[in-house]
């Protein structure tokens, strides 16, 4: 017996208004606005962006499987007549409609995220735990922003029974229209940090602005707060007047998400809690402090959800590090091995002070350093400069031995650093590179951290490809 579709077309050309053109099938199992990753059968949606326009690509999809494309009216004469195609007045638009539709049809339990930092693999955990309860539904890679909510929840199974969705932003009214959309019953704030400061007044104001996921909250929902964060009481208040329940995680006394106690290790945590009155003690497979803090709001959202906590505390031991967010691959060197640290995927002050803290914790062997390489974090505004040489300060507090930096910001924490730490300097990572492959030895942890404008992501792929350990396929990942 063969599964339902995702959508049946009469059921999408209804909730986006859309005329039909074509031979059309019955229905669709998924929906893509990406050429590359489309499955037979799939709905293409040809959504203009900023550099590129799908409607360019629309022939490609339907070569390549595509069970029909949505395109805009002024563009439908670009194609054949008999093309498979449902034809809107705005593509994008005609998204949304279908995402509030899915909304419409599910009883699924939802829970939204939000945050300065952790979103994604804060997303990834939820959706880890939530799935051993039954059929979750969660947003793919960081699609979190005002096309990827929309597509993500469109794409929610009518039989869902949880579904987990990441809402980004780096300005101000970003959140609230995706959090409308979504309409959750839990809302977590992983927690708010001086990220996007080139958009905002203050801290305070981007705290403002992660409160709008409450404008979308359910009646009787929850907010999950960080009560260790400085902005827990603005955002409590805000949540307070949303209509919120309001719990807080972390290690203060009155968070009802509390750590106990938590034995960190170079590759997973051993955690104790209390979670909503119940003692649970769970094993987690990534690494890091920051993670166990977002492990006991990953624990409150479903407790709150009503999912089985025991179920979902057991699953945490399988949590792997989201690609570029602390992947570890093993570099093959004349004489021994070194472990590569991968947290390329963005960087801003709260993330990079985490990074540089798991690259402390990781053991050494022989004589082996850790050594931390490290890109510019962007957005930051005025306060650009002092942030990265105050970076300086983690170095030696998280007893790093070396550490490399790449981009005309970071050239201030270069200037920071004790000249005895100082490995290297260049103003791309590209031009980084072959100084680390010099200095690399067996034994050494080397992490990689920056903004993704700062290129560090192929920095590590070219490392991984270059130094690949033999008949390890994996060692090297795209970038």
């Amino acid at each position: 017996m063969s599964e339902a579709p995702l959508w049946t077309v009469a059921a999408m050309a209804a909730a986006m208004q859309a005329e039909s053109a074509g031979r059309l099938p019955a229905g669709v199992g998924g929906l893509s606005i990406d050429t590359r990753t489309i499955r037979p059968g799939d709905a293409f949606f040809a959504i203009r962006g900023d550099a590129r326009d799908g409607h360019d690509f629309v022939m490609d999809a339907v070569r390549a499987g595509a069970g029909l494309a949505v395109v805009s009216a002024d563009r439908r004469d670009e194609f054949p007549d008999d093309a498979p195609l449902l034809v809107v007045a705005d593509v994008l638009e005609a998204l949304r409609a279908l995402a509030v539709a899915a909304r419409a049809r599910t009883d699924a339990k939802i829970v939204a995220v939000t945050g300065s930092v952790g979103k994604t693999s804060t997303k990834e955990a939820l959706f880890a735990a939530l799935s051993r309860d039954g059929r979750t539904h969660a947003s793919v890679a960081s699609y979190n922003n005002h096309w990827g909510v929309p597509l993500s929840l469109a794409r929610c199974p009518a039989d869902a029974r949880y579904a987990v969705f990441e809402i980004g932003m780096n300005h101000a009214g970003e959140i609230g229209p995706g959090a409308r959309l979504v309409r959750p019953h839990v809302a977590l704030i992983t927690t708010v940090e001086p990220v996007h400061l080139e958009f905002f007044a203050s801290v305070e104001a981007i705290a403002d602005a992660k409160g709008e996921i409450f404008e979308g909250l359910e009646p009787g929902g929850a907010a999950v707060l960080n009560r260790d964060n400085a902005q827990f009481g603005r955002l409590a208040a805000l949540a307070e007047a949303a209509g919120a329940r309001v719990v807080g995680f972390g290690e203060s006394r009155d968070a009802q998400a509390r750590l106990v106690g938590c034995a960190l290790r170079p590759d997973c945590s051993a955690v104790q809690a209390d979670i909503l009155g119940t003692d649970v003690t769970y094993k987690l497979g990534a690494p890091g402090r920051h993670q166990v803090q977002n492990s006991l709001a990953v624990l409150a959202a479903v407790a709150l959800l009503g999912g089985d906590l025991a179920l979902a505390a057991m699953a945490l031991a399988d949590l792997a590090p989201p690609k570029g967010r602390g992947t570890r691959i093993t570099l093959d060197l004349p004489g021994g091995t070194a472990l590569l640290i991968d947290e390329s995927y963005n960087a801003n002050p709260a993330s990079m002070r985490a990074a540089l803290a798991l690259l402390g914790q990781s053991q050494l062997e022989g004589r082996g350093r850790r050594i931390a390489v490290l890109g510019d974090m962007l957005e930051l505004g005025t306060e650009a400069s002092a942030l990265h040489a105050a970076m300086a300060e983690a170095v030696t507090e998280h007893a790093v031995d070396l550490v490399f930096c790449a981009g005309p910001l970071m050239r201030h924490m270069w200037e920071a650093l004790p000249s005895n730490r100082r490995g290297g300097y260049a103003d791309t990572a590209a031009a980084l590179e072959p100084r680390l492959r010099e200095a690399l030895q067996p034994g050494d942890v080397m992490m990689v951290k920056g903004s993704n404008s700062s290129r560090m992501g192929p920095l590590v792929a070219s490392l991984a490809r270059r130094f690949a350990v033999p008949d390890a396929p994996d060692a090297a990942p795209s970038s």
